[in-house]
């Protein structure tokens, strides 16, 4: 199993990066100023919504490629984490509107974060197969 190692990362990746890009993608066209005016109406800034937004969209199409791929999973990571804290945490784990998805999320970047995009990635290739970045799984 551990020679199949390389795929379990390349899924995990793609699949976060997926979801975060089709987030991402919903708001740069079709809602950035809902999405504006949803962040300023928590009390936060209204420009974090374009970082909000960059986290999910390029941050997704980051992951998905395995380019610096240890960033942009920093970057998915505190995006779910404010939406936690901010957006779904009073209404508990379970049920609508409860933090398990956007949990479930942060977690997944946080397992990127400390392992890498792993071989299956462009980080893999431009650090000439397992240098800083690329997670070294063998």
């Amino acid at each position: 199993m551990d020679r199949l190692q390389p795929f379990g990362f390349l899924v995990l990746r793609v699949v976060l990066g997926v979801i975060m890009f089709a987030h991402g993608y919903q708001k740069v066209f079709g809602g950035l100023h809902k999405h504006v005016e949803l962040v300023a109406s928590l009390g936060m800034p209204g420009w974090l919504a374009y970082v909000s937004v960059a986290a999910e969209f390029l941050g997704g199409i980051l992951l998905i490629a395995g380019l610096i791929t240890r960033c942009a999973a920093v970057a998915v990571c505190i995006d779910m984490l404010v939406a936690i804290l901010k957006v779904h945490l009073h209404n508990g784990l379970l049920g609508q509107g409860g933090y398990q998805f956007p949990l479930a999320l942060a977690a997944m970047a946080f397992v990127i974060i400390f392992t890498g995009a792993g071989p299956i990635s462009l980080d893999w290739v431009f650090s000439g197969g397992g240098g800083a970045g690329a997670g070294q799984h063998r």
